[in-house]
């Protein structure tokens, strides 16, 4: 699975109800096209040609392009929460061995074809001022961070928050390592790391 699933469809709007099919088609081609090409390098009028909408109706679900970015960041995170959740869950590893499985897990995506780094990471470089981009984008570090550190907490390991800092800073460098120098096994030696810093806390 890519990092960057395009579909929506399990996912509902603020008020609480299912999104659009229009504001799905738009907001799947955006995905799409935003991870897979940069997305300052995607206009608004590709995405309009590519999802088949019209102009007013892309206007009508998003009010600017930042808007339509912030978007497809928030469905990104929510999708990395859960994937995340579920295939922890579903492995039911002691806690320890959950911090390890976080860098196998991305390490399996670091393979998948279409891989171009963190989505995140990739719009902090296209975005760095403030706005809704930003925001977005330290949401979903905070998720990233919390993940580790209840992890951390659950494996008794001392000082939890300072280790969940330096595990969020060995899961950025193996996305930067894998996407920049090729190398998928950057999540294999961030692993091996992060065994060291279990052991160590």
């Amino acid at each position: 699975m890519s990092v960057m699933r395009a579909a929506a469809s399990g996912l509902a709007d603020q008020a609480g109800h299912r999104p659009s099919a229009a504001r799905e088609r738009i907001l799947a081609t955006a995905s799409r096209l935003f991870y897979s090409e940069g997305i300052h390098a995607v206009g608004v009028d590709r995405v309009i040609a590519e999802s088949g909408v019209a102009k007013a109706t892309l206007y009508a679900h998003f009010t600017s392009k930042e808007e339509l970015v912030a978007a497809y960041l928030a469905q990104a995170s929510d999708e990395w929460q859960q994937w995340m959740r579920t295939s922890l869950e579903r492995a039911a590893l002691p806690p320890g061995e959950s911090v390890l499985a976080v860098f196998d897990l991305v390490g399996e995506r670091f393979q998948a074809p279409g891989f171009r780094g963190c989505p995140f990471i990739n719009a902090a470089a296209e975005f760095p001022g403030p706005g809704r981009v930003t925001e977005r984008i330290d949401a979903h570090r905070t998720r990233v961070r919390d993940l580790f550190a209840g992890l951390a907490r659950s494996a008794g390991a001392a000082g939890p928050e300072s280790l969940a800092d330096t595990l969020t800073m060995l899961y950025d460098g193996a996305m930067i390592s894998a996407q920049l120098d090729g190398r998928p096994a950057a999540a294999q030696d961030a692993r091996e790391v992060a065994r060291g810093l279990l052991a160590a806390a």
